[in-house]
């Protein structure tokens, strides 16, 4: 029931939460120039928990309410961002109380930084560019977050891809990939920033499985790396191709 969730969760020596059902947070990625990439982020009103900080639309859940659902409400309402605006691409619990309450960020991207308007909640909000983001003033509890959900810029090397698959990436890209143990930032910009990437596909070594499916494959032997650079600084990213495409029908 909408509203449902207003309220404090109070852990055990009366710490408090905000949101009677936990609460959840949006974090939103766009692509700027260059194969780069910004996340949108709230300046928060002065009369607001650590205000003056910044970190993520958000608030609490309501009882009938998914993570998803209330991060992209949160959104709407404090920023005015559409779900149709917006694909969602992953969720994590990045806090937990020992009342129970949870808070989860979801990962979400849109395809350009979109026009925001603020509600009472914010002083402003920005899109900041994802390597300037620790160097605002952050909310606690974003700032313990941030370190697990900033992403790894890759570029995707099409030369090595088979040719029915470009045209689709051209399409997908770019976008946050969720490989478990770490996000990535994959664009197909061959100038811009980042580590180089491949499609590679199933069945995984298990070791590399167990590593979230991803791949680091050494520049030893490998022809486009340029001579006297060292293997461990030419890691080439393996991206599934499941996590780009979707699984296989």
């Amino acid at each position: 029931m909408r509203g449902d969730g207003d309220g404090w969760a109070v852990s055990p020596g009366g710490v408090r939460h905000w949101g009677k059902f936990g609460a959840a947070g949006l974090l939103l990625r766009a692509p700027i120039a260059a194969g780069g990439v910004a996340v949108l982020l709230q300046h928060r009103a002065p009369w607001s928990h650590q205000g003056g900080t910044w970190a993520l639309p958000g608030g609490a859940r309501d009882s009938d309410e998914t993570a998803v659902h209330a991060a992209v409400r949160e959104a709407d309402e404090e920023a005015g961002i559409k779900a149709t605006d917006i694909q969602v691409r992953a969720e994590r619990v990045t806090a937990v109380a020992p009342s129970g309450w949870t808070y989860i960020t979801v990962i979400a991207d849109a395809d350009k930084p979109l026009p925001v308007e603020p509600n009472m909640e914010s002083v402003e909000l920005a899109w900041v560019p994802e390597h300037e983001v620790d160097q605002r003033p952050l909310h606690a509890a974003f700032a313990a977050a941030w370190p697990d959900l900033r992403v790894t810029l890759a570029r995707m090397d099409t030369d090595e891809c088979p040719r029915a698959d470009i045209a689709e990436l051209a399409a997908t890209l770019p976008r946050t990939i969720d490989l478990g143990a770490e996000f990535v930032w994959l664009h197909a910009d061959p100038e811009g920033p980042g580590e180089r990437a491949v499609l590679v596909n199933p069945p995984y070594p298990a070791e590399e499985s167990d590593a979230g499916e991803s791949a680091a494959v050494s520049a030893a032997g490998d022809s486009a790396a340029e001579p006297g650079v060292a293997a461990a600084e030419a890691r080439v990213l393996g991206i599934p191709r499941s996590r780009v495409f979707g699984p296989e029908a």
